[in-house]
């Protein structure tokens, strides 16, 4: 029997998580992740994030495309190499003195509702309004999406379960958010990562990245962007200008996607995309 993991090509999370705009998501995820000290302090003392930018993307988009598409004993597998690392890694947070793990369920609920309202939000403004996601599609992604965070070790009762539940987490969060020192560091290499001089000097990398890099940025909530001290970009008609740049890049996306050499979908999305194609045929 063929075991499609724990989300299926009935899912909404297949639907998304296929979408081309789900990368330039994760990049958003990781501006909004950083506004949370202790999760970046966290990111900044026990990670190699900026010797290995690159590997590091790499690494958490295979975790998240394996947990998605990927067999059960496959995701469990992934979500266990993550829950050993994450028991690893203790210290003391510099704001309070008090002790941390990497595996506290606050800090480990944080990033998932930041990567969950990442992508549902980047993807739903990419599309046009005749591929628009259907009635009851966001609380859907929001209570499937309960099991990702199950599975690095989440208790289910305290995940939103509904696109309500989740705005009303970060309603609760924003007053212990803020932009420290390591949070504009780690900003800085997300939107202008660090390029070998070969690929900078001869293919266009640089500002094709800075494009995406820079609709991430501005994809994030008004709140989140005067946190950054972007107030320019906290008004409706750069919403707008940004809802438009979503869509051309989507459609910049879906024309280029198999032909740009080290960013091909993985074997995990190729196959869900073939099995999505099949049940719509």
């Amino acid at each position: 029997m063929q075991d499609d993991g724990f989300f299926g090509p009935d899912s909404v999370t297949w639907r998304l998580h296929t979408d081309p705009l789900v990368g330039p998501a994760g990049l958003r995820a990781l501006l909004l992740q950083a506004l949370h000290p202790l999760a970046m302090h966290v990111v900044a003392t026990r990670s190699k994030f900026k010797e290995e930018t690159w590997g590091r993307l790499h690494r958490t988009g295979e975790y998240v495309d394996t947990t998605t598409f990927g067999s059960r004993q496959e995701a469990e597998r992934a979500a266990a190499v993550v829950r050993a690392i994450h028991a690893r890694i203790r210290g003391t947070d510099p704001a309070t003195g008090l002790e941390y793990g990497a595996d506290d369920e606050d800090l480990l609920l944080w990033i998932h509702c930041s990567l969950v309202e990442s992508i549902l939000d980047v993807v739903s403004r990419g599309r046009t309004p005749s591929q628009a996601l259907g009635r009851g599609d966001a609380d859907r992604y929001v209570a499937e999406q309960v099991v990702s965070a199950e599975l690095v070790g989440v208790r289910r009762e305290v995940v939103p379960a509904s696109r309500g539940d989740l705005d009303d987490y970060f309603t609760e969060v924003r007053p212990h958010l803020a932009v420290t020192r390591e949070a504009r560091e780690a900003a800085s290499y997300v939107l202008a990562p660090p390029m070998a001089p070969r690929v900078a000097l001869t293919t266009p990398a640089v500002p094709v990245w800075l494009g995406v890099s820079g609709l991430a940025m501005a994809s994030l909530p008004a709140w989140a962007r005067r946190m950054f001290a972007l107030p320019e970009l906290a008004t409706a008609p750069t919403d707008a200008a940004t809802t438009a740049g979503l869509r051309a890049l989507r459609v910049a996306l879906l024309r280029s996607e198999g032909r740009v050499p080290g960013v091909e979908p993985s074997d995990h999305r190729k196959r869900a995309v073939a099995l999505m194609a099949d049940r719509a045929a």
